[in-house]
């Protein structure tokens, strides 16, 4: 094992060293529009020709139908923009196919922004506008004075959770300020509201030193039931969350820590069922120990019978796997030793195909593009191969909030975390790794389980409601 006495010489290959295994930054998907001449093997045509260029094809949706032409829409993905004019040139240069049209989806989806607020009753008249603001507001304003909890009935306070950022780390983009992170806060606003009913509403403060962005939110705080950070970077993430849940008594949470914690787990203990292999007397390698690689260490350290290897960039980040229990290592022994390796570097190729073990487990969760490809992985002889594509924490912070919330939670706790991931997996059938994040009833079992996990760790105010579907 690695000496974690000293951290300072520890750190990942240079991009040079990395090379020639080292892979490709950034995808564009677009959809191409095609009227395609009615006769057998035209389809055909198109594919081959878009995937002999490097392109994949994803969803085909036909359009139009006549019995001269068929128009349909294709959602073509290449790993660059050089590689889509490739795509592009191949589809012009077919015979029986004309290229109509070519759009970005993912812009046309943003156009306006993602989210809206609307009234649960609108104001249709006189009586109704006295119902809901003057004068009948006012009696609804002097119950919550003389007894304050009664905001969580009378108030959205507690069906509802702030989903903050500062921007300075944003879903594998780096430090692109808040205002560029508004579309990621809007995308899980909108999925707490549709898979889990919860009012989320996207906040973004401007960067500043951990003490302003901790005071920033306490601030707001009583307008929400819970806080959820988003992409706040590290070091700062790992003091602000403690901070501000111990100026809190509701539920503060870093998503890009816990909730991907959470759903990692769920992922590895499914992954071990798959391979018939008891999880507890398995070892794990975590390689990058920012926000996400730490908290993946730390929830993993709660289930293994071994301490956790862990590879990490900076000195702090060593020095912290080591306070909490695990085992720093350099990169190779790491990746030598582990029988489940979890990397969360964001650097793309970081893992080459030469250093993948027979029957490995490989999680290479950084987005957009993973530090080994899962198909590399899998050539190389892991038993199980994937990326952040689907390891998503989609699966894990709707049902967390929902159970706490639900609950009336004071605060998250690791049994809430680990009954989360637990019930994630558990919902896993066939060959499947995790279950479908957008199944509300996944979510509704999540939330549950967290609900009662809550209870059990005396961090609940009400009872969870009732088990029925």
């Amino acid at each position: 094992m690695g000496d974690p006495a000293a951290p300072a010489e520890r750190a990942f290959p240079t991009e040079a060293a990395q090379s020639p295994h080292r892979q490709v930054e950034y995808r564009i998907d677009r959809t191409l529009r095609l009227r395609n001449d009615n006769q057998p093997g035209v389809l055909g045509e198109v594919a081959r020709a878009i995937g002999g260029v490097g392109g994949n094809i994803g969803d085909i949706r036909t359009v139009q139908r006549s019995s001269a032409h068929v128009v349909r829409d294709l959602d073509v993905t290449c790993v660059d923009l050089a590689m889509l004019d490739l795509v592009l040139q191949a589809v012009r240069g077919l015979t029986h196919t004309r290229l109509l049209d070519v759009r970005d989806e993912v812009l046309r989806v943003h156009v306006g922004g993602k989210l809206r607020i609307l009234p649960r009753y609108p104001v249709a008249s006189l009586a109704d506008l006295r119902r809901v603001y003057t004068p009948g507001v006012a009696e609804v304003c002097r119950l919550i004075a003389r007894e304050p909890a009664a905001a969580d009935r009378y108030t959205m306070i507690a069906n509802t959770v702030a989903v903050v950022t500062d921007g300075s780390a944003v879903l594998g983009l780096g430090n692109i300020g808040p205002v560029a992170g508004m579309p990621v806060m809007e995308g899980k606003c909108a999925l707490l509201a549709q898979l889990v009913a919860v009012e989320a509403i996207p906040i973004l403060l401007q960067p500043g030193p951990p003490d302003a962005l901790v005071e920033a939110v306490a601030r707001i705080a009583p307008t929400f039931g819970a806080i959820q950070l988003e992409d706040i970077a590290a070091p700062a993430c790992f003091t602000i969350a403690p901070r501000l849940q111990e100026r809190l008594q509701i539920p503060v949470v870093h998503d890009d820590q816990h909730g991907t914690a959470t759903v990692v787990l769920a992922a590895v203990t499914r992954a071990a069922q798959l391979v018939g292999r008891p999880l507890p007397s398995m070892r794990a390698g975590v390689v990058g120990l920012g926000a996400a690689g730490f908290a993946i260490a730390e929830l993993l350290l709660q289930v293994l019978d071994q301490p956790v290897l862990g590879s990490g960039r900076t000195p702090d980040s060593i020095e912290r796997l080591a306070a909490a229990g695990g085992v720093p290592v350099e990169l190779d022994e790491l990746l030598a030793c582990s029988d489940i390796v979890i990397a969360t570097t964001a650097h793309p190729g970081l893992i080459a195909p030469e250093q993948v073990r027979p029957g490995q487990l490989i999680f290479a969760l950084s987005n957009p593009v993973p530090e080994i490809l899962p198909e590399l992985a899998l050539a190389a002889g892991a038993a199980i191969a994937v990326d952040g594509t689907v390891v998503n924490n989609l699966l894990g912070f709707p049902g967390l909030f929902r159970g706490a919330l639900d609950t009336r939670a004071r605060r998250f706790t690791p049994g809430m975390f680990l009954a989360a991931a637990e019930a994630i997996a558990a919902q896993a059938r066939g060959d499947e790794l995790v279950p479908d994040p957008l199944d509300p009833a996944v979510h509704r079992r999540v939330a549950r389980a967290v609900a009662r996990a809550a209870v059990a760790g005396d961090v609940a105010r009400v009872a969870p409601p009732d088990d029925d579907e």
